[in-house]
């Protein structure tokens, strides 16, 4: 569910009540522990972490004029995501999170490809998350990015 909210102001505010102080302490969390370089911006209708084309011009590939993303947080009907693309394309980092989870949280990891769910607002592992959002730097991002990238790109070529 993206909102159409312009500004993360206007995102925050948009929130249903029970939704305002989890998203707020999940952003918080985020900006406390991202590597210096990510930038917080809307991002498909979400708030988003993004590289800036100021440091990686590339961009998204699909759509080059759009930053590359890296982590996104939205509050959606029956749950809040938080959407790592690191995790996404790095076995490690996602091995890595799935053995600490259960180290934070009582509830079952309710989890697909990139997106973590959060059902109760109450079990959001806050620690874990900033442990998490320390783990990859935007070099390391863009590195592991054009990684997969060009493997992507060579299984088509086949």
């Amino acid at each position: 569910m993206q909102s159409k909210a312009a500004t993360i102001d206007e995102y925050m505010e948009s929130l249903p009540q029970d939704r305002k102080e989890p998203m707020n302490k999940l952003r918080k969390t985020l900006l406390k522990n991202l590597p210096k370089g990510f930038k917080e911006c809307m991002s498909y209708g979400m708030i988003g972490y993004v590289v800036p084309l100021s440091t990686y011009p590339a961009g998204y590939h699909c759509d080059p004029s759009l930053p590359l993303s890296f982590i996104n947080i939205a509050s959606q009907k029956n749950f809040i995501a938080l959407y790592h693309m690191g995790i996404y394309s790095d076995a490690n980092l996602l091995k890595w999170f799935t053995e600490e989870y259960p180290k934070h949280s009582k509830k079952k990891l309710d989890m697909g490809k990139s997106c973590i769910r959060f059902k109760n607002m109450d079990d959001i592992p806050y620690d874990l998350i900033a442990e998490l959002a320390t783990k990859m730097t935007p070099q390391q991002w863009i590195d592991r990015y054009e990684e997969v990238l060009s493997g992507t790109k060579a299984a088509r070529s086949k």
